[in-house]
């Protein structure tokens, strides 16, 4: 990494938002190429993946998923699962493996066209006002975390955190901790309470699940075989870029997440979680019919990989397939306020997109706009979005291609008309 300064009043060749591994993907490739840019990050490097995880968090993803441009996994476990500091030494070690233009704690507030013949874009940050020929935003598409309007109805004695500030059982009061959510992060920290000894809710959602493991190797080393992480979003419809990824776990060497053993071993199991009434918290009655979806999901998964199996002739061990360890016995109830003395929120985030300002790459309904990351704004580009391209696209194994489309389409169409 190469540290650098902007200053008000700079003009730049390409301005990339964002010092993630999206980012930093794109800087490498315009160094490649010879192109004049910086990259600018609100707060540090890659601090997204030590700030924003739990301490016990781990990559869902095989290691041998990490690979950016010019660099890729070399550690000694290529199926493992990097823990999250792991990850941010990797990532971390991407930028200082060249020279990225790196410009820290510099935060972008508002992107303009400005109509002027040489530079089309104005952008309004903490450090002055720069111009640019290009801009790039690659800031993911997770931004704030999401809260029930109900969230408000909890009384103040009972403690409210986000997933995304998570990081152990110790910040939480003593009591129950209801969990709400079954997404990614949603089952695994309430696994990571229970491991903790604590009494744990979950309140379940419509997130699928898929094994870890099947027929001697680790399910995502099928899919990745199978190429269904190069399956494009045009191909699976837009609302794909809606979908709530499967839950499984890195920890421990990788296992299920199964939210049945969960429950035999104390964990209070609820259906979707509707709002406070009469000192309670209440739910749907919907546990058995989000179990059976989940479930129904990881064996449909192991369906493609044998039919896949078949169809290749591979030489695979033969397994058994999954049967239920436990099943519900009835609507559980409301769940009394004074059984919780904490809620963690595991319910998602949104996009926000006010920087962009009046920028004409939204559509109607509030998403980015754009070709495999092309926008019809010539000069402006997304990248690391979910679903952007491909399954692979908001992943490390997706960003290398993304990347290098991107900065093949700059080359090939130069929006600077200075001398």
């Amino acid at each position: 990494m190469k540290p650098v300064e902007i200053h008000d009043g700079d003009h730049i060749g390409t301005v990339i938002v964002g010092g993630g591994q999206a980012g930093l993907a794109v800087s490498h490739e315009l160094l490649a190429a010879g192109e004049d840019h910086v990259v600018l990050e609100k707060e540090t490097v890659v601090h997204q993946w030590r700030d924003a995880r739990w301490d016990n968090f781990t990559l869902v993803t095989p290691n041998w998923h990490c690979r950016l441009p010019g660099y890729v996994y070399e550690g000694p476990r290529p199926d493992g699962f990097m823990s999250r500091d792991e990850v941010h030494d990797w990532v971390r070690g991407y930028a200082d493996s060249f020279d990225a233009p790196v410009v820290e704690g510099v935060t972008v507030t508002l992107v303009e066209q400005t109509g002027d013949e040489g530079y089309p874009f104005r952008l309004t940050t903490s450090a002055g006002t720069v111009t640019a020929d290009r801009v790039v935003s690659a800031t993911g598409g997770y931004h704030l975390p999401t809260f029930p309007g109900w969230a408000a109805d909890l009384p103040e004695g009972i403690t409210q955190i986000h997933s995304h500030d998570y990081r152990n059982s110790d910040q939480l009061p003593d009591g129950g901790v209801l969990v709400v959510g079954t997404g990614q992060s949603g089952t695994q920290i309430a696994e990571d309470l229970l491991i903790e000894g604590r009494t744990v809710h979950l309140a379940l959602g419509n997130a699928p699940r898929v094994a870890r493991f099947y027929r001697g190797m680790d399910c995502m080393t099928w899919l990745a075989r199978m190429g269904v992480y190069d399956v494009t979003a045009e191909t699976r419809g837009l609302a794909k870029r809606e979908s709530t990824n499967h839950y499984v776990t890195g920890r421990d060497g990788g296992r299920d997440l199964d939210l049945r053993s969960f429950a035999l071993r104390g964990m209070g199991l609820h259906g979707r979680a509707l709002g406070v009434a009469d000192g309670a918290v209440v739910f749907d009655d919907t546990v058995a019919e989000k179990l059976d979806y989940a479930d129904s999901v990881a064996e449909s998964i192991k369906n493609d990989i044998d039919a896949y199996i078949a169809r290749e002739g591979i030489d695979a061990p033969v397994e058994r397939r999954y049967e239920p360890v436990w099943t519900p016995t009835g609507d559980p109830g409301p769940l009394p306020l004074s059984d919780i003395g904490a809620v963690v929120w595991s319910n998602g985030f949104r996009s926000d997109w006010s920087w962009l300002g009046d920028l004409p790459v939204l559509d109607v309904e509030g998403h980015p706009a754009h070709r495999r990351g092309v926008t019809d704004v010539p000069g402006f580009y997304f990248l690391g979005l979910p679903w952007m391209h491909t399954w692979g696209s908001g992943r490390f194994l997706g960003i290398a291609e993304d990347a290098r489309h991107l900065v093949a389409d700059m080359v090939a169409h130069p929006t600077s008309v200075c001398p």
